[in-house]
């Protein structure tokens, strides 16, 4: 322990590595920052208008909070499967695809997830934005400005300020999620409420597949925040504390959205921050619910924007071979990122809620046989077994395209087609099935069967066991000294 502290005192400020591996030297931090970590990402307003939409689809109170608590159990622990593979692998999520697609041809999900982190961060900068200018009583045009800059700082620091960031995050959400809570029961009969209930498969399963969706969209890049920990962590312990972080604070956040839905007399959409920050008071109390919800969407918007990063490096690494991205080449590419994500959020503001129900849905039908394929890989057929050094070469052990991973995904998203019910698209089969979208369900149990089995049969050569690079090849950063040793502990 002593050992991991220094460590982290010695790691520089600015993240020096970006989707290379990390020695075992340069591993640092403790299973409590990944609880932190998820728990602040998950503390925030998005989660709320998730939980909020449970309600105003459609559904009673009492038959959406059961739903978007199963949804919770069955997202977060696909996400949380992920996150046990960063010590192990000491690597960003995605990279590791190439095990199951290709060096390649493990481009194809990955240019999908770098779609889904630009929704994601433009829809949060909007309400981030509305948040900001209500606060600095400016026009929520300029608060999305101010909020993209301050994404862009913390994005370039990297890994050590995101977890920074996710501890205050954490604090800060469970102070203000505590006070809207008590100003809740204080203004609401939350009994009568409850008694309320008519059970409906629809919206049952629409909050189902809220929560569900909330959390395997975190799979592509929740190892990424975990790679660093030192290789012999636990991966049960892992598990649970990035998985417990996660869903705790999505349930409290959801669990705020259905109450705050169920009492507004359909004033919730279109004003979702100003509604929120109204069950709280006015004047200087208001402020800081202003606040605490713009701080609460950092953590978020940065991995989102940290990750999307880390895959357009991946993208590229594949066709180029090993690439080092220099501190500038991290810049541009961040300002690219959060820059067009920005520009998302001007244009669509004042269409945000019906687009980001239909977003997050149509998510899951490229998300989920994702994440079977490789859960099903690394658990069940290599078990754990990768040769690391083979991800960077096109002619080596996993060569530059993977027909089976890459035919089992395609097939993995159109076997959902037909159960699909969203605004871009509704499937065939929907309107037999009483309107319920059961596509998430379908893309996770086919694509992980038949992957398995076909695995079985004609999956190339694994390892016997890990295979690592050498890391007396690495450079350990030297211990800081003086003012940089003081800006690194700050």
């Amino acid at each position: 322990m002593a050992a991991n502290d220094a460590r982290a005192s010695s790691t520089p400020l600015i993240e020096r590595r970006s989707i290379d591996y990390i020695p075992e030297a340069e591993r640092h931090g403790r299973l409590f920052s990944q609880f932190t970590l998820w728990m602040g990402a998950n503390l925030q307003i998005t989660a709320i208008v998730t939980g909020a939409l449970a309600v105003v689809l459609g559904g009673d109170v009492f038959w959406s909070l059961i739903g978007l608590l199963i949804g919770q159990l069955l997202g977060g622990s696909v996400m949380a499967l992920h996150a046990a593979q960063g010590p192990k692998l000491g690597l960003p999520q995605m990279i590791s695809s190439r095990v199951q697609f290709g060096v390649y041809g493990a481009a194809i999900p990955i240019v999908l997830v770098c779609l889904m982190y630009l929704g994601f961060t433009a829809t949060g900068t909007v309400l981030s934005g509305q948040a900001l200018g209500q606060l600095f009583g400016v026009s929520d045009s300029v608060g999305i400005l101010v909020f993209a800059s301050v994404i862009v700082l913390v994005t370039v620091l990297g890994y050590r300020v995101i977890h920074f960031i996710g501890r205050v995050a954490s604090v800060i959400g469970v102070i203000a999620f505590v006070y809207l809570f008590s100003r809740l029961m204080s203004q609401a009969d939350i009994g009568a409420l409850l008694q309320i209930r008519h059970f409906s498969w629809s919206s049952f399963l629409l909050a189902v597949s809220l929560a569900a969706s909330w959390q395997i969209a975190f799979g592509p890049y929740v190892a990424d925040y975990s790679r660093y920990l030192p290789s012999q962590t636990s991966s049960l312990k892992t598990f649970l504390a990035a998985g417990a972080g996660s869903v705790i604070g999505a349930q409290v956040a959801m669990v705020l959205g259905v109450f705050a839905a169920a009492l507004s007399n359909g004033q919730f959409a279109g004003h979702e921050v100003a509604y929120i920050v109204g069950l709280g008071g006015t004047g200087a109390t208001a402020a800081l619910l202003y606040f605490s919800i713009a701080f609460g969407k950092v953590t978020i918007s940065t991995l989102n924007s940290y990750g999307s990063f880390m895959c357009i490096a991946t993208i590229i690494s594949g066709f180029r071979g090993r690439l080092q991205v220099t501190r500038l080449q991290r810049l541009v590419f961040v300002l690219a990122i959060v820059g067009t994500a920005t520009l998302i959020a001007l244009l669509g503001q004042h269409s945000f809620l019906g687009a980001f129900k239909s977003f997050i849905l149509f998510l899951l039908a490229f998300f989920t046989p994702w994440s079977a394929i490789n859960l099903v890989d690394y658990y069940c057929i290599t078990r754990e077994r990768y040769d690391v050094t083979a991800l960077a070469d096109p002619d080596g052990r996993y060569g530059r395209w993977n027909l089976l991973g890459i035919s089992v995904y395609v097939f993995g998203v159109l076997v959902q087609l037909p159960f699909i019910s969203t605004k871009f698209y509704t499937g065939p089969l929907v309107a037999a099935l009483g309107d319920v979208d059961i596509s998430w369900i379908i893309g996770l149990i086919i694509p992980a069967a038949l992957y398995y089995v076909c695995a079985k049969k004609w999956h190339s050569a694994v390892p016997d066991q890990l295979i690592l690079p050498v890391e007396q090849d690495s450079v350990v950063p030297a211990p800081a000294s003086g003012a940089s040793r003081s800006a690194a502990r700050a």
